[in-house]
């Protein structure tokens, strides 16, 4: 792995958020003994359902994924173990399905449909080891003893807190529900707000109940996260995970939106937990969330994914997926490069840049018929970047291709390089001569609340055309 990873983990028993750099959206973690796990969103990009590994919450190294083609799109999973196997529960294009497991790096199963038409699922057992599923809006599930279908009807069990009228939110969403179970009560965390639009619009809110399906009081301490002034560096703070240390300490995992550097997505950041007298948690008060805090306990494993690639293993890295086409037969490794059959729609194979600066350079080779190109790129409609054909070099710009330039030759090195949104491109034959493309563009509105979607901005490699293109020596580094 390079050096120069983003971490919040500073060295001296303190972390600065966020923990996890770039779109790791709606977080869920779970704790086995020592370890956890944690995965996220991952939307029409596969392989997906990232699996995430952790001795103290804050280094988190990957282990493998839960999806390897794809089924849709993935939002907004709940990850748990019961009697020693491991559940992902995950609403597929609002259908919530199952994977399993018997240990969290996988192999995962098929997904299994529960028949159920709902979003961001939270999984509860009672104290009779009675399986529930809360979903989005309020409702509940009872499950079948092997968590894998439906039983009896839907009932509405929470109605949400009730937020000020003059808090500018995106709207009365209530999502994410998460349980837990502590000293007789069921915890029911949910989100409010809206997971965008304004600054202050997500939040994180706790309500709790004898029961699992209620009635549900909600806690005074409400809301338990949220950003209060677009001034803060983290906006839409919300959707938020609690997860308990083994010597009794209390975390939250959520996501957020920073400042200034939307396309980046919702980073995951992370704030202790306490108790009060009167048995609701709370983030303590002296807590600032993009100030320096005490680490929690554990060893920390080596942080992060791979930042450059260099194509000699013969499998696909952990970094990279595919924008909804994942054809297992579209590509192959050569030892030294990875070699993509030209494909008629846009389905690029992405990576997730964590910088707010950064730098790409990438050589690129080309058979007759074939373009081969390097993007930042939202989704099939919104995209940027520049390529090469048999006629030359061009840029394109929000999905259109400029002119080309003549260009001598089917293979180049392409570089792209991302300043405080400002992008610009730059070519060579040889890798140390470069000349700048005439295109440039401009990425700060490349995100969901101008496009919609939920996305970020990536960095794709992508062909079009006929016949292949080979990808060799990717290298990314912060600036």
């Amino acid at each position: 792995m390079t050096k120069d990873i983003r971490k919040g983990d500073l060295g001296n028993g303190t972390y600065r958020n966020p923990v996890l750099a770039g779109d790791y959206a709606d977080p869920s973690v779970l704790r086995v003994g020592n370890d956890y796990y944690m995965t996220h969103s991952s939307f029409t990009f596969t392989p997906g359902l990232l699996i995430w590994h952790s001795k103290d919450l804050v280094n988190w190294r990957p282990v493998g994924k839960a999806l390897d083609h794809n089924i849709g799109d993935v939002w907004a999973p709940d990850f748990i173990v019961y009697e020693g196997t491991y559940y992902i529960y995950v609403p597929v294009d609002g259908k919530i399905v199952a994977l399993t497991a018997t240990a969290p790096e996988g192999p995962w199963s098929e997904p299994v449909q529960l028949g159920l038409e709902a979003i961001d699922p939270g999984h509860v057992i009672d104290q009779e080891g009675n399986r529930y599923l809360h979903t989005g809006g309020g409702y509940m599930n009872k499950l079948s003893n092997d968590g894998l279908s439906i039983e009896g009807e839907t009932i509405h069990v929470y109605d949400g807190w009730e937020f000020p009228d003059e808090w500018v939110v995106e709207g009365k969403f209530l999502e994410s529900p998460k349980l837990f179970y502590r000293n007789g009560y069921y915890y029911l965390t949910s989100a409010q707000g809206g997971t965008s639009g304004p600054p202050t619009s997500h939040m994180v809110i706790s309500a709790r109940s004898k029961n699992p399906w209620g009635p549900f009081e909600n806690s005074p301490y409400n809301p338990v996260i949220r950003t209060q002034s677009r001034d803060e560096r983290w906006y839409s703070k919300g959707h938020g995970t609690l997860v308990d240390t083994p010597n009794g300490e209390w975390w939250i995992l959520y996501h957020a939106y920073e400042k200034n550097n939307y396309p980046l997505g919702r980073q995951t950041l992370l704030e202790p937990i306490e108790w009060t007298a009167d048995g609701w948690f709370r983030v303590p008060e002296d807590i600032s969330t993009d100030q320096p805090i005490a680490k929690p306990e554990g060893a920390a494993v080596e942080h992060g994914l791979p930042h450059s690639d260099s194509f000699t293993s013969d499998r696909l890295g952990l970094q990279w997926s595919f924008f909804k086409q994942h054809d297992k037969e579209r590509y192959a490794f050569t030892g030294d490069a990875i070699v993509l059959q030209a494909s008629e729609v846009v389905s690029p194979l992405v990576f997730m840049p964590e910088d707010h600066n950064y730098e790409v350079t990438v050589e690129v080779a080309i058979e007759a018929g074939s373009q081969g190109r390097l993007l930042l790129f939202y989704n099939q409609m919104y995209y940027s970047g520049m390529g090469i054909s048999e006629e030359g070099i061009y840029g394109i710009l929000r999905g259109w291709p400029a002119p080309c330039i003549p260009f001598n030759g089917k293979c180049v090195h392409m570089r792209l390089r991302n300043l405080e949104h400002e992008v610009i491109y730059f070519y060579s034959h040889d890798g140390s001569t470069w000349r700048k493309l005439p295109h440039s563009f401009e990425a700060s509105g490349f995100h969901h609340n101008a496009l919609g979607g939920f996305l970020a901005l990536r960095i794709g490699l992508d062909t079009c055309g006929e016949g292949q293109v080979m990808f060799k020596n990717f290298q990314y580094r912060s600036l």
